[in-house]
């Protein structure tokens, strides 16, 4: 089909749940992507950090390939070798002991939100069953997860929402200090903001999280869904931080493009469930298991994390030489290969600019520019992209 096709097909059947761009992609292979009618694009925003490897990377379609040929799906109910393989590769590359699987990272914040607070009540009784989040945080969509964000414009319209969460500035010490009791049964944070505006914590930071969660026998969880898996150039986050959490939550990038998400616990928390007490009838299937295997295996054993650090460190060099051009970049901010540009003008018509010459790339908050490429681009596809951007701001700047 021709993308006119496509596209009033998908505004005659699908739920208008997203503001869509008027492109059809049809096709990819490593950092690039092809619509309908055959323009090739450089894909910086990756399936929005899922695609870490690239698209249809050969290792995870292979894997996919096999494990579809000898078992797609099978209950929970019964041992799933793959699903053991891959815990055990989460577990031996992290501080973890224990992973849950589900399928995204909605349903990984959900299942830590759960898990704290059957352990709160466990550990502390009725009433410690509080959680605090940050401002401008982002935790999915589901009932829960959106309580969990800390941004009113996801929340909106779905009140009531169920109660037991409080909001606190990210990187506020002080306030999560005035925050915390022993009412709290869990912190949850992100190590790095990425919907929220690619917002790193501090160090001090976190460790100060650490220390009060401690004190009062509350479970330090970090959403890693985003910033995780290599993206930040260290293969979780946290490691950037010297600071360990009792639970961390995972899903994008971890199957390859397939969906996937898991939450992975240190004994102690994990400890406070036990059968019955959560399930996903998909989650931790053979298949997505199988192409997680291959993307996390490719991922650890091919320099991939180091690329996304080299990469990284070089693309926000790069960005930062922008920002002395443009008076209205306000700051170029992130980790690896998870990077901000702010703006102090509409961020809308850079992407549209961008995607006009052949770059995709992502606008959040309206005015922040997000670059979450695959984690295996090179220095050439960086200079490629920054050419594009260029030009795309130049526009901008001439139009104000």
């Amino acid at each position: 089909m021709r993308t006119e096709e496509i596209i009033a097909l998908g505004d005659r059947y699908v739920m208008r749940t997203y503001g869509r761009f008027p492109l059809a992609l049809v096709r990819g292979e490593g950092a690039r992507v092809w619509d309908a009618e055959g323009k090739e694009y450089l894909d910086f925003v990756a399936g929005i950090a899922v695609c870490s490897l690239g698209h249809c990377h050969p290792a995870v379609v292979e894997a996919i390939t096999a494990q579809a040929h000898k078992l797609i799906h099978v209950s929970n109910l019964y041992y799933i070798e793959p699903q053991v393989e891959l815990a055990r590769l989460l577990v031996e590359n992290s501080c973890g002991d224990r992973v849950f699987f589900c399928n995204s990272g909605a349903e990984a914040n959900e299942a830590a939100i759960k898990l704290a607070r059957k352990y709160g009540k466990l550990h502390g009784g009725p009433e410690k069953f509080e959680i605090v989040t940050a401002h401008k945080s982002f935790h999915g969509r589901t009932l829960a997860a959106i309580t969990a964000t800390g941004q009113p414009k996801y929340q909106k319209g779905f009140e009531p929402l169920p109660g037991g969460f409080e909001y606190v500035p990210f990187n506020d010490l002080a306030a999560m200090q005035a925050a915390i009791g022993a009412q709290t049964c869990a912190v949850l944070l992100e190590p790095v903001q990425g919907e929220g505006g690619v917002h790193a914590a501090a160090p001090e930071y976190l460790a100060g999280v650490r220390e009060l969660c401690d004190r009062y026998g509350a479970l330090l969880i970090f959403d890693e869904v985003q910033c995780g898996l290599g993206r930040t150039g260290r293969f979780l986050a946290y490691e950037h931080y010297g600071v360990e959490p009792d639970v961390f939550t995972l899903a994008k990038a971890l199957g390859g493009g397939f969906p996937i998400g898991a939450m992975v616990a240190k004994e102690t928390a994990a400890a406070a469930f036990g059968p019955g007490d959560h399930a996903s009838t998909f989650g931790g299937n053979p298949l997505a298991c199988a192409a997680g295997l291959a993307a996390m295996k490719y991922t650890l054993g091919h320099g991939v994390v180091e690329n996304a650090a080299r990469v990284g460190e070089y693309m926000q060099g790069r960005l930062a030489q922008l920002a002395g051009r443009f008076p209205f970049i306000r700051e170029v901010r992130g980790l690896g290969l998870l990077l901000g540009m702010e703006l102090s003008v509409d961020g809308g018509p850079v992407v549209k600019r961008c995607m006009e010459r052949g770059l995709l790339i992502n606008c959040v908050d309206g005015h922040i520019l997000r670059f979450i490429p695959p984690l295996v681009i090179s220095t050439d596809d960086v200079d490629r992209a920054l050419e594009i951007l260029e030009t795309a701001l130049a526009g901008v700047e001439e139009d104000s």
